[in-house]
């Protein structure tokens, strides 16, 4: 057998193998592939809770947070929290408000943001002008995105900022764990595979 054929019928063995493992093991190893996007930090209370641009429940959760006592102040990006063709109002501050959290612990970078990276950017930029220091921030977003997110505002807020992932619960998320079982979830999660070898490319 030449050399190529015998890496053919080793590549053919071992796609072979893996094909049976999912067809037998499909359930726990899809779980895994999931799993492995969340990123979910023992929380201690920071200096600001960051929730990422996106919809009503990141807020809701990040808002549940502050008065729980895990940050001190918050700080939305994007101006869009319901969905994305929605008016870049701050929504999300007057949500923050109407639950009992003090204007002056809220703040909304209004910009439209494009990427985790320039969620990133405008972190770094409102720590950089911040007249309080601040040296620890909980990011809250969806728990797929919780991997690649902390890989990027440790890569750009650096050693001085320490920054830890708060997911939001998937019951209260529109998500499941179980993401091969949901059109939605299935699209959050390879979109979110793709992106990371993206940034890790890019970043």
């Amino acid at each position: 057998m030449t050399g190529k054929l015998l890496a053919c019928f080793t590549v053919m063995t071992a796609a072979g193998f893996l094909l049976a493992l999912l067809l037998f093991f499909h359930g726990p190893v899809l779980q895994a592939i999931g799993d492995y996007l969340v990123i979910r930090d023992g929380l201690q209370p920071a200096d600001v809770i960051h929730v990422s641009a996106g919809p009503d429940h990141r807020a809701r959760y990040a808002i549940q947070l502050y008065q729980e006592g895990y940050g001190e102040r918050i700080f939305f990006t994007g101006g869009r929290c319901q969905s994305q063709d929605a008016p870049r109002e701050h929504r999300c501050a007057d949500l923050a408000e109407r639950e009992g959290i003090p204007k002056n612990a809220i703040t909304v970078d209004g910009d439209q943001v494009g990427s985790t990276y320039d969620e990133a950017v405008r972190l770094k930029e409102f720590i950089a002008r911040s007249r309080d220091p601040v040296r620890s921030v909980i990011v809250v977003s969806d728990p797929h995105h919780t991997r690649r997110a902390r890989w990027t505002y440790r890569r750009v807020l650096g050693d001085s900022v320490s920054v830890w992932m708060a997911p939001i619960p998937f019951e209260a998320s529109p998500y499941l764990r179980q993401w091969w079982k949901e059109a939605a979830s299935r699209s959050f999660v390879s979109s979110e595979y793709l992106k990371f070898i993206f940034y890790l490319l890019r970043y």
